[in-house]
């Protein structure tokens, strides 16, 4: 039997019209024309220690570009446990708190070196003030290739996540914490006006940007055209689809491509996708923003997945 997502059906072409994040349906971004995703018919050191600083604290040094900050305890934990190399650690008032002595004896026992500075410090030195009292800094994050997703996609049922310029780390960390929960194989972003490994995503990514990888590339429709020579199928995310998510055919292998904040979407990446989902919504309220959109619509493909593989018969 053909895959219905060769039918070609409107149901399956997206959209009508012009909007932004209100309007009924739910999710996200408004589509830049009046244009219908086109479907596909075939695819084949030293060891550290503690210096403590004599007299008022100086104001600190700004971080270079080319420094990845990591802050939060968890965050920083998941960086011992997968062995992320680490160059400097800063922590605030660790006396009589348990979790932070814990994390120094990890940190001087990698021989990571490290400072105590004043909360006032952190707070400057953080990108929302969530620190919790450490912050660490490592070597530039490495991103992967789309190959390198592909590669850990294997050949069955996978997912990954394709961000059309989506610009705030927050939105962006966020988005990989679902999609490494959900269990997909990677993330793509673009190298150019978007949000990049920083800060604020490995704070809100809570360590996921630690266990899947993260492309990026000058072009995100190639990067589509590789995905789907390798087998998926590319689903639009957008409050003017026809179909919503519940029927959409959001299963197997998915690149599930979302839009940016301000004008979801773009003309070119939307004609490339082979179908699009909305989110339906019963409320007055603004439909979701992108991050929370986006962990609706993996954990909907985990769903599914999990249906599959606990069938009989079905392949774990």
């Amino acid at each position: 039997m053909a895959d219905r997502r060769y039918q070609g059906s409107s149901s399956r072409r997206g959209a009508k019209g012009q909007g932004g994040y209100r309007g009924q349906g739910g999710y996200i971004g408004k589509m830049s024309q009046d244009r219908s995703p086109k479907s596909r018919n075939s695819r084949g050191g030293q060891k550290g220690g503690r210096s403590r600083g004599a007299g008022r604290p100086q104001r600190p040094a700004p971080v270079r570009s080319d420094m990845l900050m990591i802050e939060g305890r968890r965050a920083v934990a998941e960086a011992l446990d997968t062995g992320v190399k680490l160059t400097r650690a800063y922590v605030s008032a660790p006396d009589g708190d348990a979790s932070l002595q814990e994390l120094m004896s990890r940190l001087e026992a990698a021989n990571v070196p490290i400072e105590e500075v004043s909360h006032r410090e952190l707070d400057a030195r953080s990108s929302h003030g969530a620190h919790q009292g450490i912050m660490v800094k490592c070597a530039p994050f490495a991103y992967a290739s789309v190959r390198d997703i592909i590669n850990r996609a294997g050949e069955g049922p996978a997912l990954v996540v394709l961000l059309d310029h989506v610009t705030d780390e927050g939105n962006f960390g966020a988005i990989v914490r679902s999609a490494e929960v959900a269990g997909a194989a990677g993330v793509i972003i673009a190298n150019a006006r978007a949000a990049q490994v920083g800060v604020g995503a490995m704070k809100t990514s809570a360590g996921a940007l630690l266990h899947i990888p993260v492309a990026q590339v000058p072009n995100l429709v190639q990067a589509m055209q590789e995905l789907k020579d390798a087998g998926f199928w590319c689903c639009a995310a957008t409050e003017h689809a026809e179909e919503d998510v519940w029927h959409a055919p959001l299963e197997g292998r998915i690149c599930l491509v979302m839009g940016s904040e301000g004008s979801g979407i773009s003309h070119l990446v939307l004609s490339k996708c082979d179908f699009a989902v909305r989110l339906p919504q019963r409320g007055h309220v603004e439909s979701l923003n992108v991050a929370q959109a986006a962990t609706v619509l993996c954990y909907e493909w985990l769903r599914r997945d999990m249906e599959r593989t606990e069938e009989p018969g079905g392949n774990a």
